[in-house]
């Protein structure tokens, strides 16, 4: 259960502090630090649930600004990136980097809870 709520958790708050303040891009760390330190978890599910929280989220917030305007900025920088084209895998990794920074910030949490 702790398990789905910080997924959960982890991409409410990142939405909210993406949409409602104007904090640079990475200020998601903070708040998936916030929940790692919240919720007690061992240090392989704080990394995923901050991973999976955040690569989620972002990947659907960069398919529903792709969709509509069908696939023509993501195509090009696809065609510039070594990802053949592909805006999917674009996606994808646009996904695991905001994931890989959120799952470190929830893993230094529960490293830092365990310490403590």
């Amino acid at each position: 259960m702790k398990f789905i709520v910080s997924i959960i958790l982890t991409a409410l708050l990142a939405f909210a502090v993406g949409l409602f303040t104007t904090l640079p891009w990475y200020s998601f760390a903070i708040t998936s630090f916030t929940v790692g330190v919240a919720i007690k978890q061992k240090s392989f599910n704080a990394f995923i649930t901050g991973f999976l929280g955040v690569a989620i989220l972002w990947v659907i917030l960069a398919a529903l600004k792709d969709i509509p305007n069908e696939h023509l900025l993501s195509s090009k920088v696809a065609s510039i990136l070594p990802l053949g084209g592909s805006w999917i895998v674009l996606l994808l990794v646009t996904g695991f980097v905001g994931g890989l920074v959120s799952g470190f910030a929830a893993l230094t949490a529960s490293f830092l809870r365990s310490k403590a």
